[in-house]
């Protein structure tokens, strides 16, 4: 079998060479010409899969590696009885940590302690309920927002989006839909903005069209939000270069890019292709996943010093320096205009060896209790 790969997907040509011969492409370069005579198409979120792209080919089987699917026209796919398949769930957990490290980065830069503070989780689903969790163990506040999730159980515990308006920090973690009951296109409008309290902190890690960027740019620029944080933009690769310049952090659209996401997404349409096909899976992720380069952190008994959260801040730094993420991203500001795009795609596509906390054993003598529970329910392996 002939497979398309792109070439982000880490480890794709070992894997599925196993079951045909693989040919690696960037994202952004998939054409009709290339994928005519494949059998496989495996692609990530910047690949457009359609009829215009697909009509023709003999392409049978497409993947994406990725939890969205927004990208791929799977109308089109069934009507031409091509199999499908994504990877949800895959980078959740990838998503979470960097929640929390931006949570702990803010606080740290605006002297803000988040026990006791609210936020407002938009999205409950596979990335949305691992954030509540990492944040009620910080001491957070959570309030809950899905239609489609209070429509399902009924449960009363998902709010309206009114009442994530008095939050303290507000967080996106929505699929992106133009049309149907729930729609999120620009779902972070002017409306929205102008209903947040005073000082409320907006974070997006979901789809940069869930957020109106004229919109937020206003409530910046008016002094309504206290702090920004953005791993996507409204028209990436290209990159608001005010927004860049004028958030507080600033990422790549990596905020699933833990290689622990990236190796699990690959397995599951890897699983996925061999079981559309008939054929015995014979990798799994453990194949692939090297030895965490930060496996334990010791912390000796000592004096304090600042507070509990600081030292989390402190010990999560050492799993995943997000600040490094916003100074290479910022670096954006420095290229020709025309060069910009390249440099955004150039640092997804380099993006550096990121392990989820879950790989770090933390060891801890003659610490409190609660610092225990937190940094236990925010992921780490905890021993005493």
């Amino acid at each position: 079998m002939k497979i398309i790969a792109d070439q982000n997907i880490p480890f794709v040509k070992e894997c599925f060479s196993s079951i045909g011969d693989v040919t690696l492409a960037g994202g952004r370069e998939m054409t009709a010409e290339l994928v005519k005579d494949a059998d496989i198409l495996l692609v990530r979120s910047i690949t457009k899969v359609n009829k215009e792209l697909l009509e023709g080919s003999t392409v049978k089987f497409v993947a994406t590696a990725t939890i969205g699917t927004e990208h791929i026209d799977q109308a089109y796919l069934a009507a031409n009885d091509i199999g499908f398949a994504s990877a949800p769930g895959s980078n959740a957990m990838s998503v979470a940590d960097y929640i929390t490290a931006a949570l702990l980065a803010l606080g740290r830069k605006k002297q803000i302690r988040l026990e006791g503070h609210s936020i407002g989780i938009v999205g409950v689903g596979n990335v949305g309920s691992r954030v509540e969790k990492k944040c009620r163990a910080l001491g957070m506040e959570v309030i809950l927002n899905d239609p489609p999730l209070r429509r399902q159980t009924g449960d009363n515990k998902y709010r309206p989006l009114e009442e994530i308006y008095d939050c303290d920090f507000i967080t996106m973690h929505t699929p992106l839909a133009k049309d149907g009951p729930d729609p999120t296109y620009h779902l972070a409008d002017e409306k929205f903005f102008t209903s947040l309290k005073d000082g409320a902190v907006f974070i997006n890690s979901s789809r940069g069209k869930v957020q109106d960027e004229a919109a937020l740019k206003k409530a910046m620029q008016s002094g309504k939000l206290g702090g920004v944080v953005l791993d996507v933009w409204e028209t990436e690769p290209r990159v608001d270069p005010w927004l860049l310049k004028n958030v507080d952090l600033s990422t790549p659209h990596i905020a699933g890019y833990s290689y622990d996401g990236k190796v699990a997404g690959m397995i599951m349409i890897y699983e996925a292709a061999c079981g559309h096909f008939g054929l015995k899976a014979t990798k799994t992720a453990m194949d692939f996943l090297p030895e965490p380069e930060m496996p334990e952190i010791r912390i000796e008994k000592r004096p304090p010093v600042g507070s509990e959260e600081d030292a989390i801040h402190d010990i999560v730094q050492q799993v995943y320096v997000i600040n490094r993420d916003d100074f290479n991203m910022r670096e954006i500001l420095l290229q020709p205009e025309d060069e910009r795009s390249a440099w955004f795609d150039g640092l997804r596509k380099n993006y550096p060896i990121r392990r989820e906390f879950s790989n770090t054993k933390i060891i801890l003598l003659g610490i409190e209790c609660c610092e225990v529970n937190k940094l236990a329910g925010i992921g780490f392996k905890v021993l005493l």
